[in-house]
């Protein structure tokens, strides 16, 4: 069996790697139960909410805020800006780093994947994965319901309309809703190509 060390670097390089190995399934416990430590402390109880999460998290801006209840896989994967919020129910499965920027504000029930599985069943049963890195910029305004597929890069300045799928990257400036997530409109340029007429 390969040791910890390297499956873990395999993971966060993007390769294919046994994500049942024993090294990350016990990681996997010891975040979870840091994290029901968080979800169970009293509401009014900031600092040793923060406290936790400055100790699980690879990064994080002073001034931020999450609501409880949260979840994520390793936790030092995910780094976030300033002023940072997250509403109820905020789920990060960071396999791959999790990059979010300044003044970044998510609704609640936002998912935000990295982890990818073979659509071949027997190697899915294998428990083999890969995963891919998302990346969300500054003043961004995720609304409810939203989830964010592996691999993702969101711009500044974005908006993403409650209940949306993002599949594919976001530009600057962009308004986008709907499964699969498209302009809504914009007078802020492209979407991958796609030019959106402006919306006085």
């Amino acid at each position: 069996m390969e040791d910890f060390e390297k499956v873990w670097s395999m993971m966060l390089a993007g390769e294919v790697y046994d994500a049942t190995h024993p090294g990350l399934t016990g990681r996997l416990v010891e975040v979870r139960e840091r994290i029901h430590q968080f979800n169970n402390l009293p509401p009014a109880d900031l600092e040793a909410q923060r406290a936790i999460l400055r100790e699980l998290l690879g990064s994080c801006g002073e001034r931020f805020h999450v609501n409880q209840p949260f979840r994520c896989d390793y936790g030092c994967n995910i780094h976030i800006g300033e002023n940072f919020f997250a509403n109820f129910n905020l789920t990060i499965l960071d396999e791959a780093e999790v990059r979010i920027g300044d003044n970044v504000f998510i609704g609640p029930n936002v998912s935000i994947y990295t982890a990818c599985h073979p659509l071949d069943a027997e190697s899915r049963n294998s428990g083999v994965e890969w995963a891919e890195p998302v990346t969300i910029g500054n003043s961004v305004w995720i609304g409810g319901g939203v989830t964010i597929v592996p691999g993702v890069t969101i711009g500044n300045r974005v908006v993403i309309g409650a209940g949306s799928v993002v599949t594919r990257d976001v530009p600057d400036d962009c308004v986008v809703a709907g499964n699969p997530a498209r302009p809504l409109r914009k007078n802020y340029g492209a979407y991958k190509g796609e030019v959106v007429a402006k919306v006085d």
